[in-house]
């Protein structure tokens, strides 16, 4: 027995120590510090609300075509004789200019037969008129008064006088051949292609070759009916000193830069497309190889182009970011001041990826959301955070609602990389 309570005293007193210890530890603890309570809200950026006009846009796109474009054909056949130098693939040609020139041997004899023809019927005209005469005067020494037309050589007389014209009928008809010989360019241009050179034997209406005026070049744009609407154009427009078609700018890269060039819509096609049913709007810029090109860049035929035609300009509306804009016709608005989330429905005009332009719904100053959320609902908590021009995050902290607390601290603002944001 002295055995046991030899063991169980020490063991008794250890656990006493032990147990004081820990009661004594636990006294002297300090109250751990009651964390303040994070408030919930998502984090959301935002982008304040704008006043401004709107300048409304169509974007389209089209190939480059000249006003003018002929196949250069002779109307008289015959060996070429004659070709002119500028009359090559590229070549600049003038008004007027002689481009091909026909043999006109042929063509030179053929007026000498006719102006030989015409001499013949004046002499024979001559001789019927003398003749016609005399017998004029038989008939009235005779006293005769009713001598038929024969014998007055009335048909005789007219017959010389329809021999006469019809040999200068012929006569004209051989110098327009003669003058024939010679193609001559009908318009300032260029020169697409030649399919003619010296020595070949051409036919009436061969192709010599393509040409293209220069003055003026063209673009149809198709377009919807409601781009239509936007530019303010009707189906059936033409442009004119008193109503001018909307501005149209164009671009396309050549030679690895980007060109532009500034036009005006001038017309709309005849008709509806049966199969896209949009309607080309036709545009022309002048003077594309001089005082219209884009420095050294004309805005050559076969050009590829896109193009933004101005339409009317709308003054004093809400410019909200394009992001903020949800659907069409809805705009999530952040509230700072609570802390909240409000669902607006506003009245859309026109969107674009510069902003989303709205007659009503908002006010100019707000805040609107470009951050996606999910499952949103008007009320919903958030913190709304807005990027400055510095590159620094301005967090908007809502007043607090509870009595006791009259602190008013002001926004923070953190570095752009977002350290501090509460996440």
């Amino acid at each position: 027995m002295g055995r046991v309570i030899s063991v169980l005293v020490p063991l008794g007193i250890i656990a006493f120590v032990g147990v004081g210890g820990v009661i004594a530890l636990s006294a002297v603890k300090p109250a751990p510090e009651k964390a303040e309570e994070a408030r919930a809200g998502l984090n959301v950026f935002a982008e304040p609300i704008r006043r401004g006009d709107l300048t409304l846009v169509v974007e389209s796109q089209g190939e480059v075509k000249p006003r003018r474009e002929i196949i250069v054909a002779p109307q008289i056949s015959g060996r070429i004789s004659y070709v002119s130098p500028d009359f090559i693939d590229g070549g600049f040609i003038n008004r007027g200019q002689l481009l091909v020139r026909v043999e006109a041997a042929d063509y030179e004899l053929a007026v000498v037969r006719a102006q030989s023809s015409v001499a013949s019927a004046e002499q024979a005209l001559a001789r019927e008129e003398a003749e016609a005469e005399l017998a004029r005067q038989d008939i009235q020494d005779l006293g005769i008064t009713d001598a038929s037309p024969l014998a007055r050589r009335e048909p005789q007389l007219a017959e010389a006088r329809a021999a006469l014209e019809s040999a200068k009928a012929q006569l004209k008809d051989a110098q327009l051949a003669l003058d024939r010989t010679a193609v001559y360019a009908p318009f300032a241009g260029r020169v697409r292609e030649r399919n003619v050179d010296i020595g070949q034997v051409v036919a009436v209406g061969q192709s010599l070759g393509q040409i293209f005026a220069n003055d003026v070049v063209e673009v149809a744009m198709p377009l919807k009916d409601a781009e239509m609407g936007r530019l303010g154009l009707p189906l059936a427009f033409s442009a004119s000193a008193n109503n001018p078609g909307p501005d149209v700018t164009f671009r396309a890269t050549v030679g690895g830069i980007e060109r532009e060039w500034h036009g005006q819509v001038v017309r709309t096609a005849a008709a509806v497309n049966s199969q896209t049913r949009q309607i080309n709007v036709i545009a022309e810029l002048q003077d594309p190889y001089g005082a219209g090109a884009d420095g050294d860049a004309p805005m050559a035929p076969g050009l590829f182009v896109n193009a933004t035609i101005q339409g009317e300009t709308i003054e004093d509306v809400l410019i909200a970011p394009r992001g903020a804009l949800r659907g069409d016709d809805r705009l999530f608005v952040g509230l700072p001041e609570e802390g909240k989330l409000s669902i607006r429905q506003v009245d859309l005009i026109y969107s674009d990826p510069d902003g989303a332009y709205v007659s009503s719904g908002v006010e100019a100053g707000e805040l609107a959301i470009t951050s996606p959320i999910q499952a949103p609902f008007d009320g919903m908590s958030i913190t709304v955070m807005q990027r400055m021009e510095d590159g620094t995050i301005k967090i908007h902290e809502p007043k607090p609602t509870d009595d006791a607390s009259t602190s008013d601290e002001p926004a923070a603002l953190v570095s752009n990389t977002g350290e501090g944001v509460a996440q």
